[in-house]
């Protein structure tokens, strides 16, 4: 299945903290051999400040239980800098949480720093200890600790590049807390943000959208409005856009949304349309499937390719949880499909497998 494995296309795209749970997803599924995915997995994280892990990570590499002498520094550095951090922020987290200061507190931001800074000293230096600490903290993998101190720089802060890059890491934060709710939330923030800012060039923002359509397949396939979320986003025409020009591998996602999702009526045309074009560019057994049987008509292919399909999905991260609903809902789309197209039906026979399917369908034909 390695040759279906997206992973590789999809990490250049995504913080190496959201690429190290898909890592875990391969070892579990043997799809690659388990000694190259620890190696993966140590130099993914090397970087960072998880030093436990990456000496556990470096044991198992070399059968050792020895670890270089650096990594007892690299600890030591890191706790020091983590009591530093907390310290400083503390300071801040007790002039804002202070029930009086609460109460004063207004919609406009210029105007609260005015008055945290009149009448309580606080400084831009001091605001912007709570985006380090927070920084420091999702690299040190406390993922909720990161997510809360994000949310309150967030709060006082009027420096845009560092909102924006608050809002990455709260979103990145929730994920890897699976907070889904607030990652739905951040997921929204940030799609108005990078459609709303000016960035210096058209590529830029094309970039920027193209890491958000990565980070929020986590959140569309794990909330349960995600699915309708994905349909929503993903077809409007700046995100197709983007998918079509840096990611057209996406449409596997986009696909299996639109499969499993009630609305699929309504946008099965467009669907149809776009991974028409963009066949020569990407395709795998869910796209496929659609082709077969909507511009070819070839009911064995699609069954063939459906097959293919439940592969694809229970060697897929973000898709697993899918593939029953998938499965189901494809099924019914040959029976619908192949009821409308043909006059008669030899029930007794059945369709490729799927007899019960036609049966239901016959049943509703009398309204067409």
């Amino acid at each position: 299945m390695a040759s279906y494995d997206l992973i590789p296309r999809m990490i250049p795209y995504m913080d190496r903290h959201l690429v190290f749970p898909l890592l875990e997803f391969l070892s579990l599924n043997k799809i690659y051999p388990n000694h190259d995915l620890l190696k993966a997995k140590y130099e993914l994280l090397a970087k960072t400040n998880m030093v436990d892990f990456i000496s556990e990570l470096y044991k198992q590499i070399h059968a050792t239980d020895e670890v270089p002498s650096e990594f007892a520094s690299k600890r030591q550095e890191v706790l020091q800098t983590l009591e530093n951090l907390q310290t400083e922020a503390q300071k801040v987290l007790d002039i804002i949480e202070n029930p009086e200061v609460i109460a004063a507190l207004r919609q406009d931001k210029l105007q609260n720093l005015h008055f945290l800074k009149e009448k309580y000293g606080l400084t831009d230096e001091m605001v912007n200890t709570l985006y380090q600490f927070g920084q420091f903290q999702y690299n040190c993998g406390n993922y909720g600790g990161a997510s809360d101190m994000l949310y309150h720089f967030r709060v006082l802060s009027t420096d845009h590049e560092l909102n924006l890059s608050a809002l990455w890491g709260k979103l990145a934060s929730d994920i890897l807390d699976l907070n889904w709710d607030a990652a739905l939330e951040e997921v929204q923030k940030l799609r108005e943000t990078i459609d709303s800012k000016s960035f210096a060039s058209p590529l830029h923002q094309l970039q920027q959208r193209t890491w958000f359509i990565h980070w929020s397949i986590f959140v569309f396939f794990n909330h349960p409005k995600g699915r309708d979320s994905i349909i929503d986003v993903f077809f409007n025409p700046s995100y197709i856009n983007t998918i079509q020009t840096s990611c057209p591998w996406i449409l596997r996602y986009l696909t299996t949304a639109v499969v499993t999702n009630k609305r699929r009526k309504n946008i099965l045309k467009d669907l149809i349309k776009i991974i028409q074009q963009e066949s020569y560019e990407y395709r795998d057994p869910i796209t496929e499937f659609i082709e077969s049987l909507y511009v070819k008509f070839d009911f064995e292919g699609a069954q063939h390719k459906l097959k293919e399909c439940e592969e694809v999905l229970s060697n897929d991260f973000f898709l697993v949880a899918t593939k029953m609903e998938f499965i189901e809902n494809a099924r019914y789309l040959i029976s619908e499909t192949y009821c409308r197209i043909h006059l008669k039906i030899d029930i007794g026979f059945g369709l490729f497998g799927l007899p019960l399917y036609i049966n239901y369908k016959m049943t509703h034909l009398s309204n067409l």
